[in-house]
C-alpha cells in the first residue's frame, strides 16, 4: 500500500508548487554561496602590517601597531606584551620607530631561544633609552617576521620600506641575525631606501661595507666579522698551522660558512694537510647523513699529526662532529677544535654527547658576547680597556628592572648565550644614531642623516656596550671588538679568555687606523 503520507506531501498540486519553490530557493542560495566563495578572496590577514602569504600558514610581515602582537608565539608573548605597553606610553610622541627584522616563526629550537633573547634584549635597550633625561624622540620598537629560513624577508622589508612616514616614523631596522643570502638581499634593499640597519649576529664579511666596496651604504654591525674571529681566536691559541687542519662545509650560499672557511684557510695556508669536506642538506639545520661522514673523518684526523682542528660549517654539523670525535679511535690523542660563534647555540642542544668533552676534547669558540667576560674573578682580570664592568652593569640592573611589572614580565632570559647581550648594544646603536642625526629643537631626524652617522660612532663618541666598545671604522665594523673565547663543558659553557683581532685590547682612544 502507498505511503499516505508520502503522497500528502508530494502529489497534491499544491505541495508539488510548494516543493518545487523549496528547491529553487535551495539551489539558489547554493549557487550564490559557491560564486561568492569563489569570487571573494580568502581573508589571509593576521594583524595590521602581517598576513598569511599564499600557500603558507605564517602570519609574516610588520607588526606595525606595535601593540604586542607575537606572531602566534606563545614563547614570544610576554616580551611583545611588554613592548606593547611600552609603546603605548609613547602615543602622544614624539617618537621614532625601530623596527626588529628577524625570522620570528622559526622552527629551529636553536633559532627560537636565539630570537627570543634577542627581543628581550632589545627591548631592555629601549625601556632604558625612554629614560634618558627626557631625550628625544622616543624609541617605538615593533616586530617585522621574515618567517622560517628568512623565506619572506621581502614581504617584511616592503612593508617597512613603506613606513618612514607618519604615523610610523621608521628610522631604523635592527635584528638583521643570521648571515643567508636572504638576509643579504634585506640588508641590500632597506640600505638602498637609505634605512639604516644595525646587524646584531650577523658575522659574515660579505655581509658588510669595506674599501671600494660600499655595497650596504648605512649598515653597521657590532659583532665581529668571522675574518675578526678567526684572527682573535689564532692569537688565543696560538695555533701552530703545521699541526693543524680544517674542516669545513662544501654546501655554497651560506655567508657564515663561506666566510669562516675562507679566514680559516688563510690561516692555516701553511698547513700540510688539504681540508676534509662535508656537504650539509639544503636547511643546514636538518640531521641529513653528514653524521656518517663526520665518522669517516675522524678516522682521517686520527691519522694525522695535528692537534687543532678548526671547524666552518654551522651548528647542527659542528654538534655532530664532536659526537664523533668523541667516539674516535685514537682515544690517547688530545685535539681543540676552534670555530666561530655558531657554538654557542650547543650550550642546550640536548643531542650534545656531553661526556665527549671529557675524552681529551677541548671545544672552544669565538662568542659575541658572554655574562663573565667583563666581571673580574679569582685568577681573571677584565681587560682595562675595550670595554667595562659598568657597562655591563648597567645592562644587568636594566634587564633586572624589565624583568618584572610594571615593564615586564618578559619571560625567562638566557645570558649564557650572549644574544640578549648583543641585540642591546645593537638597540643603542641605533638609539645613539637617530638621536645624534634629530636636529636641534626638531622632533624627528632626516631618515637618511640617520644612516650617516655611523663614521663617527668611535673615540670618545663610542658606544660603551655591554659587549664592549663599538668603535666603528668609516665603513660601519666594529673595530678590534671583543672576542670572549668560550668553552663547551659538560655543564654550561665556561668563559675562558678574552681575545681580539688585532692580538690586543684597543688603545683608550679607540680610533681605528687608515686603511688602504
Amino acid at each position: 500500500m502507498d505511503n499516505p503520507f508520502r503522497y500528502r506531501l508530494f502529489y497534491t498540486a499544491r505541495q508539488k508548487a510548494v516543493t518545487t519553490v523549496v528547491v529553487l530557493a535551495l539551489l539558489a542560495w547554493g549557487t550564490v554561496a559557491v560564486v561568492r566563495s569563489a569570487t571573494t578572496p580568502e581573508d589571509r590577514s593576521c594583524a595590521p602590517g602581517v598576513a598569511r602569504p599564499a600557500g603558507s600558514q605564517e602570519c609574516v610581515g610588520v607588526a606595525e601597531a606595535g601593540d604586542g602582537y607575537a606572531f602566534g608565539e606563545e614563547r614570544l608573548e610576554q616580551v611583545a606584551a611588554a613592548i606593547g605597553r611600552e609603546n603605548a606610553t609613547l602615543a602622544d610622541g614624539p617618537y621614532a620607530t625601530v623596527a626588529l627584522l628577524l625570522p620570528l616563526t622559526s622552527t629551529s629550537a636553536g633559532l627560537r631561544e636565539k630570537v627570543l633573547n634577542e627581543l628581550q634584549g632589545a627591548f631592555v635597550q629601549q625601556y632604558r633609552a625612554n629614560r634618558q633625561n627626557n631625550e628625544v624622540p622616543g624609541i617605538r620598537l615593533v616586530l617585522a617576521n621574515t618567517g622560517k629560513d628568512n623565506a619572506h624577508w621581502r614581504t617584511a622589508v616592503d612593508r617597512l620600506k613603506g613606513m618612514t612616514g607618519a604615523p610610523h616614523h621608521l628610522r631604523a631596522v635592527s635584528g638583521i641575525a643570521t648571515s643567508s643570502g636572504a638576509v643579504q638581499s634585506a640588508v641590500a634593499e632597506l640600505t638602498a631606501a637609505g634605512i639604516a640597519v644595525v646587524g646584531t649576529t650577523i658575522t659574515a664579511d660579505n655581509i658588510a661595507n669595506a674599501p671600494g666596496r660600499q655595497l650596504f651604504p648605512g649598515l653597521a654591525r657590532v659583532s665581529p666579522t668571522n675574518g675578526d674571529e678567526a684572527r682573535a681566536l689564532a692569537h688565543f691559541g696560538k695555533v701552530d698551522a703545521a699541526k693543524a687542519l680544517l674542516v669545513h662545509d662544501t654546501r655554497t650560499g651560506d655567508h657564515y660558512t663561506d666566510t669562516l672557511k675562507n679566514a680559516f684557510s688563510a690561516l692555516l695556508a701553511r698547513s700540510p694537510y688539504e681540508p676534509q669536506w662535508f656537504t650539509s642538506a639544503e636547511d643546514p639545520n636538518a640531521e641529513g647523513t653528514t653524521a656518517n661522514t663526520f665518522r669517516r673523518i675522524t678516522h682521517l684526523v686520527c691519522d694525522t699529526r695535528a692537534d687543532t682542528v678548526f671547524f666552518a660549517g654551522r651548528h647542527t654539523q659542528l654538534r655532530q662532529f664532536i659526537n664523533a670525535l668523541g667516539a674516535r679511535g685514537c682515544k690517547e690523542r688530545r685535539f681543540t677544535v676552534l670555530t666561530g660563534d655558531e657554538g654557542s647555540y650547543l650550550g642546550a642542544d640536548p643531542q650534545l654527547d656531553r661526556s665527549a668533552l671529557e675524552e681529551g676534547l677541548t671545544v672552544h669558540y669565538a662568542a659575541l658576547a658572554h655574562p663573565d667576560a667583563w666581571r673580574a674573578r679569582p685568577g681573571y682580570r677584565p681587560p682595562a680597556t675595550g670595554g667595562s664592568a659598568a657597562a655591563y652593569d648597567e645592562f644587568v640592573r636594566a634587564l633586572e628592572e624589565v624583568s618584572k611589572a610594571p615593564a615586564g614580565p618578559i619571560g625567562r632570559t638566557t645570558l649564557a648565550d650572549g644574544q640578549a647581550i648583543i641585540a642591546y648594544d645593537a638597540m643603542a646603536a641605533a638609539v645613539r644614531a637617530i638621536r645624534e642625526a634629530t636636529p636641534q629643537g626638531a622632533d624627528l631626524p632626516p631618515v637618511a642623516d640617520v644612516a650617516r652617522q655611523w663614521p663617527q660612532v668611535k673615540g670618545s663618541l663610542k658606544v660603551p656596550g655591554a659587549s664592549g666598545w663599538i668603535c666603528l671604522d668609516n665603513y660601519g665594523n666594529p673595530y678590534n671588538k671583543a672576542v670572549p673565547v668560550v668553552r663547551l663543558t659538560r655543564g654550561a659553557p665556561r668563559f675562558v679568555a678574552m681575545a681580539w683581532p688585532e692580538g690586543a685590547a684597543p688603545s683608550a682612544d679607540c680610533l681605528p687606523p687608515r686603511r688602504p
